[in-house]
């Protein structure tokens, strides 16, 4: 076999590229005087329509399909994606913004597409992206990123075990080959090693190009371990593709330095802002966030995020993603800080934001029409979407913390909600 440059060495934590500062350091805030979305008739053909103009007018896209003015009749697309297809399923969706962000990827105002039945959930998120465009773009930085498959082994003792790694670990760079001529975007970054008794788990972890990844990295992955079992001179007595420690769509202590993209996103909210948006006071506010961390440490919870798969489910079904990643996706850990000058830095950071711009369901009409709305439609996007993302549970998190913090919440619901 051919050589090839590995990533196996390569470092596994936190990076910032200098070239990040540069870009963070020279944005616009011009981006910050985008136009809001019509927000009167919320629910009418009228309103539907104001906003429908608006979209063609400020990002010169038509949504045929979303409109209902086109019909998906194209049934031969939907093979790979679902088995004994009837029909599809409506949701209704909605836009939100303009949701401001200074990224390492994404820059810019974006109108966010999200599909959901729940009621109050389009309106908070709005909130929330108002009060941050009022005080400044979302600051967002993408940290590392990786997809990770754990193949598990049993075998009779735990000295042929070890026997095995041994052999494993000397083979690295097969591996790393074998990766590329399995797929044409997949590339080994690590190898982890975990044993308990007879039981070998190793954890391949990849990076996976536009695409969310979990398919190319169980394909890989096999064709890996088919390749280990075939030649090494130790050969367990049981192995499955997976064994359950990856954190595939749950939340898991383990993955919290990462399954798919890290990112970090903070935001300075004015105090002026805090009273004028979002409806309290800096005070009230850090004392709420306070005893949300507090109650979700009580509970047991990893993370520290109040509802972030409201913001993820919503955006994941509108876009085409694998909507069951959100049980990874939504961890989250916040913080909040009253600045000395009484305003709010709030900041989330997301280990596990697991999406695709190519593949899965992001081709079908209103999932590319809804991508193309953010500009992320196809590769090269997946980066940008992701922080886009992000940026969008931050607005949330303020948006809840804000209406619970006040006595907003319940009369929202009761207003906005069935």
């Amino acid at each position: 076999m051919e050589n090839l440059t590995s990533n196996i060495s390569r470092p596994k934590y936190d990076y910032i590229d200098s070239s990040v500062f540069h870009k963070l350091e020279s944005y616009n805030p011009k981006h910050s005087q985008a136009e809001k979305i019509p927000d009167q008739d919320p629910y009418t053909l009228n309103g539907q329509k104001l906003r429908l103009n608006f979209i063609r007018s400020q990002l010169n896209l038509d949504l045929d399909f979303l409109s209902g003015e086109k019909v998906f009749t194209n049934n031969e697309s939907l093979k790979g994606n679902i088995e004994n297809y009837i029909g599809m399923s409506q949701i209704p969706t909605g836009i939100i913004g303009p949701l401001v962000i200074n990224g390492s990827v994404a820059q810019g105002p974006f109108y966010v597409p999200l599909a959901t039945t729940e009621g109050a959930l389009l309106a908070s998120y709005n909130r929330g992206a108002k009060a941050c465009r009022e005080s400044g773009p979302i600051t967002v930085i993408t940290l590392q990123e990786g997809v990770q498959r754990t193949p598990t082994f049993k075998f009779k003792t735990v000295i042929e075990l070890g026997k095995f790694v041994s052999w494993v670990l000397d083979h690295t760079e097969t591996f790393s080959i074998l990766t590329r001529q399995s797929s044409n975007y997949a590339i080994l970054n690590d190898i982890g090693i975990n044993i308990e008794g007879n039981i070998l788990i190793l954890k391949f972890e990849f990076s996976t190009g536009d695409a969310s990844g979990q398919n190319m990295v169980t394909i890989c992955s096999d064709r890996i371990c088919q390749y280990i079992i075939e030649n090494c001179p130790i050969k367990p007595v049981f192995w499955t593709i997976e064994g359950n420690f990856s954190g595939d769509k749950k939340i898991s202590p383990l993955n919290t330095r990462v399954r798919g993209k890290k990112l970090t996103a903070e935001i300075e909210i004015k105090k002026e802002v805090v009273k004028s948006v979002l409806k309290t006071t800096p005070e009230l506010l850090f004392e709420q966030w306070k005893a949300c961390v507090t109650g979700a440490q009580k509970a047991g919870v990893v993370g520290s995020g109040m509802h972030p798969s409201n913001a993820l489910a919503a955006l994941f079904i509108a876009c085409g993603q694998d909507v069951a990643c959100t049980g990874e996706a939504a961890l989250s850990f916040t913080r909040m800080e009253i600045t000395e000058d009484g305003d709010i830095y709030y900041a989330i950071t997301m280990p596990n934001m697991i999406v695709g711009t190519v593949g899965g369901g992001t081709s079908f009409p209103t999932q590319r029409e809804c991508l193309e709305l953010l500009g992320c439609y196809g590769v090269g996007k997946s980066g940008k979407f992701a922080e886009i993302a992000i940026a969008l549970c931050l607005t949330g998190e303020l948006s809840i913390l804000a209406a619970m913090s006040s006595g907003q919440f319940t009369s929202a619901h009761q207003k906005w909600g069935r």
